[in-house]
């Protein structure tokens, strides 16, 4: 399966470019540039200790238009929009902790960070991967369309908000622990799976308002959830065989990526929440017949 397309090799402008924050002048910016190194391998690697976001960004910028095709981050602290906007089959290793909207707006590129995320992963992508080795914060895929999102343990609220589906993408995210309250919140498509790795036995997941707002897509959740946990918008089934193919293909990469047992997540009993209706509001925006 191809989890992430090819596209042009573009990075587009900084989403704070003129407001002043973090702004190096020209002389910062040619010192990072200066603190690139290419190890025996061939991949460029970045020392981001004390560089600002936008200077980090930049080297980015600059070798990605060079055709570089891996790059390495080390001591990442927190600087944002890391992979914003870019659109190639670039690989880039993150070590350390990301700032918020981590691949955001992105098309084509692998991001893996080995280490946890903040808020905002995968906010508008395109197309692409995502692999935290860790936990990542609220918003997950926040109107994803597009390529996938693997999460080695837990996220924070409101992951998969607005997320949708349109033709051949259809966007993942495959989260290994649980989520927090308004999982799948206004969710218009695609599909998450949860798998509750980090839950002890017997316990289930503990969020609430799962769905609230759901009209397309599917969230399958390995374990247990009790109906005051869903929005009135969703339903609980079991999954039929072709959901259970699209589980399994989506667990096997997950264990492809984190060293995980494939045989215990395989054998284990999932729960797929989808919506009652695709038009749950369509009465508070279309006249009602008269007649009827």
């Amino acid at each position: 399966m191809t989890w992430y397309g090819v596209g042009a090799c573009d990075y587009a402008a900084d989403p704070d470019e003129g407001r002043g924050e973090g702004r190096g002048d020209g002389n910062s910016r040619e010192a990072a540039t200066r603190r690139v190194f290419s190890d025996e391998t061939g991949v460029l690697t970045v020392d981001a200790q004390g560089l600002t976001y936008r200077e980090l960004n930049h080297v980015l910028r600059a070798h990605v238009r060079d055709r570089a095709r891996a790059i390495a981050i080390r001591n990442v602290a927190g600087q944002r929009y890391i992979g914003t906007n870019l659109r190639c089959p670039i690989s880039v290793e993150i070590h350390g902790t990301p700032g918020s909207d981590l691949g955001a707006f992105m098309d084509g590129p692998k991001l893996t960070v080995f280490g946890n995320a903040q808020d905002c992963v995968g906010n508008t992508m395109t197309s692409g991967e995502i692999v935290v080795h860790g936990r990542a914060g609220d918003v997950v895929a926040m109107s994803m369309r597009g390529g996938a999102i693997f999460i080695r343990d837990d996220v924070g609220s409101r992951c998969a908000i607005h997320m949708k589906e349109y033709g051949d993408r259809k966007p993942l995210v495959v989260i290994g622990g649980t989520a927090h309250d308004f999982l799948g919140e206004y969710m218009a498509g695609g599909t998450v799976i949860v798998l509750g790795l980090g839950l002890a036995p017997g316990e289930g997941h503990r969020a609430c308002f799962i769905g609230t707002g759901m009209h397309g897509g599917r969230i399958f959740i390995r374990g247990s959830i009790e109906a005051h946990q869903l929005g009135r918008e969703v339903e609980v089934v079991d999954p039929d065989s072709r959901d259970q193919e699209t589980i399994m293909c989506a667990v096997e990469r997950f264990c492809t990526l984190f060293g995980t047992d494939f045989d215990e997540i395989a054998n284990s009993r999932f729960l797929k929440l989808h919506p009652r209706s695709h038009r749950p509001y369509g009465r508070f925006y279309a006249a009602r017949d008269p007649g009827g």
